[in-house]
């Protein structure tokens, strides 16, 4: 086996004048710092579409980073103090590692996904595992460098202190670098894959350079030569996988905008009429058929439907809708005639874009506006109803469950307005449907909950529906007419209050305020 020896005059250091060069270190460490965070930012993303983007995506996405990150800085400690020989042959191979398996998480992804959810019990678990899975390794080639540049840098070098300085400053300008470039431009500019791509030429780049600063030391330093060999083909191997990337399948998504991945999908044989679903991230937020802007397949879409229209007698003129989506309510309410009291905010301009596009929706009927919906009800005239569509599975905004949100919404409402608002709970739990009846109480005088009696009887995750208002609906049940031939009625119903109190008195659920509204643990919770 060959092993790596030293010259007694270098005593453990770079021959005179064989340094590498410390613009060569800087540059470096900068790159790999950028790819590294670009990663992580990317990762978020990618998941999505899989288990959606929550609190515990990116504890999940974090976690997995700095693992690997800190394993890789232990590998790369290893064989940092080994001649520059070796160690320009280490940064080579940790190139190379950082690009394939950067490129081997999109088509992984696609493979492992579904197994990995379906055998891992728990919503959190299955996430963990697959970040695990998908994310470690890219940040383990991304943490082995930064060792191995600081030997080197203070090598044979004065102002080694300086030079250190220099290293761990560039490294953080990579870092901010590669988060500020990934969440602001490549994402939305090219995608999750080209910019995976990226990260992966960079890489190959980089073990390159440090493959070409090997030749400069090739007569002074013969011994490494395996190591050198193994770095090399791993390198042309790396590179020969990113000539493979036109073939990687396209994106899942239909359009990756700065907030979601959002696919249309053509729905028309399951409804037996033509309509497409909208799906953000994981889940679906709205299935419109076409041509019938009134036909409402999505049950907690008829539901909240069919309680604002017995309590109004009628469609309403004004509302606020949290969330558009599909728009498939504004839609919905505005079919007779343009109704600009209606106003939805959406807070991505690209949802609404495909809902123009593929959701048979005309956004000059009924006005929207592309923000934060609680940013957007503050200061706007009154409404009879406000509709909140803000749950999605575990993946929850915080501050629009909260109440101080719910406080702002009760100034916004009519003296006998009313707020109806959509929520996912799983029926062996009911934790999050307690902490959102008990947080409405604080500001409601009445808090109904509704559900459709099919959806509920099936048990499992249930979409219920909150009324929240000052005088109790006038109907506790409504059957409502099939939408597709021969289908019977859909069934609404609302939860006997007595039974909505006793399961808030049993589960004692915390108040949702701003400083503490911990909805994805109760979401994700079990008995």
């Amino acid at each position: 086996m060959t092993t790596d020896t030293l010259s007694p005059t270098t005593s453990g250091t770079a021959a005179a004048g064989n340094t590498v060069p410390l613009w060569f270190l800087l540059g470096a460490q900068f790159l790999v710092a950028a790819a590294g965070l670009v990663v992580e930012i990317v990762a978020g993303r990618m998941l999505a579409p899989y288990v959606g983007m929550s609190l515990y995506t990116w504890t999940a996405v974090i976690a997995v980073v700095l693992a690997g990150f800190s394993a890789g800085h232990w590998i790369g400690g290893l064989v940092a103090d080994r001649p520059q020989r070796t160690a320009l042959a280490w940064l080579a191979i940790s190139g190379a590692l950082g690009a394939l398996t950067t490129l081997a998480a999109l088509p992984l992804i696609r493979l492992v996904s579904a197994p990995v959810l379906s055998a891992v019990p728990g919503p959190i678990g299955g996430i963990v595992a697959l970040t695990g899975l998908l994310f470690f390794l890219p940040s383990f080639a991304a943490g082995i460098p930064s060792p191995i540049l600081a030997r080197l840098a203070i090598e044979d070098r004065a102002r080694s202190g300086r030079a250190l300085g220099a290293l761990h400053a560039l490294s953080a300008i990579g870092a901010i670098a590669g988060t500020l470039s990934a969440g602001y431009l490549f994402i939305s500019w090219i995608g999750t894959i080209w910019t995976l791509v990226v990260v992966a030429a960079a890489y190959a780049a980089f073990a390159l350079a440090c493959l070409a600063m090997l030749r400069g030391h090739a007569g002074r330093e013969r011994a490494g030569r395996d190591i050198v060999s193994a770095a090399t083909a791993l390198t042309l191997f790396a590179l020969a996988t990113l000539a493979a990337t036109p073939f990687t399948p396209a994106s899942a998504c239909t359009v990756e905008s700065r907030y979601y991945c959002i696919r249309s999908i053509d729905v028309s044989a399951d409804v037996g009429a033509p309509a497409r679903l909208m799906v953000l991230d994981h889940l679906g937020h709205g299935l419109n058929v076409l041509g019938e802007p009134t036909r409402l397949e999505m049950p907690y879409a008829a539901t909240i439907d069919a309680i604002a229209r017995a309590r109004l007698d009628g469609s309403p003129e004004r509302a606020f809708f949290i969330g558009g989506g599909a728009l498939t309510l504004p839609r919905a309410w505005s079919a007779d005639g343009i109704r600009p009291g209606l106003v939805a905010a959406e807070i991505d301009p690209e949802v609404t874009r495909v809902a123009r596009a593929d959701f048979d929706v005309d956004t000059s009927r009924f006005t929207i506006t592309h923000a934060d919906a609680r940013v957007a009800l503050s200061g706007l005239d009154r409404f009879q109803v406000v509709v909140g569509d803000a749950f999605t599975d575990i993946a929850v905004p915080a501050h629009l469950v909260t109440r101080e949100f719910y406080e702002e919404i009760a100034h916004s409402l009519d003296p006998d307005g009313f707020y109806l608002m959509n929520l996912i709970d799983h029926s062996d739990s009911l934790r999050a449907l307690a902490a959102s009846v008990r947080t409405l109480k604080t500001v409601f005088p009445v808090v109904e909950a509704w559900v459709e009696a099919e959806d509920f009887s099936s048990g499992g995750r249930t979409t219920f529906v909150l009324m929240a208002g000052d005088s109790p609906s006038p109907t506790g049940r409504m059957a409502l007419a099939s939408t597709a031939p021969g289908a019977p009625n859909r069934i609404i119903g609302r939860i006997p209050p007595a039974r909505v109190t006793a399961l808030v008195e049993t589960l004692d659920p915390p108040v949702l305020t701003d400083d503490y509204a911990p909805i994805d643990r109760l979401i994700g919770a079990r008995p």
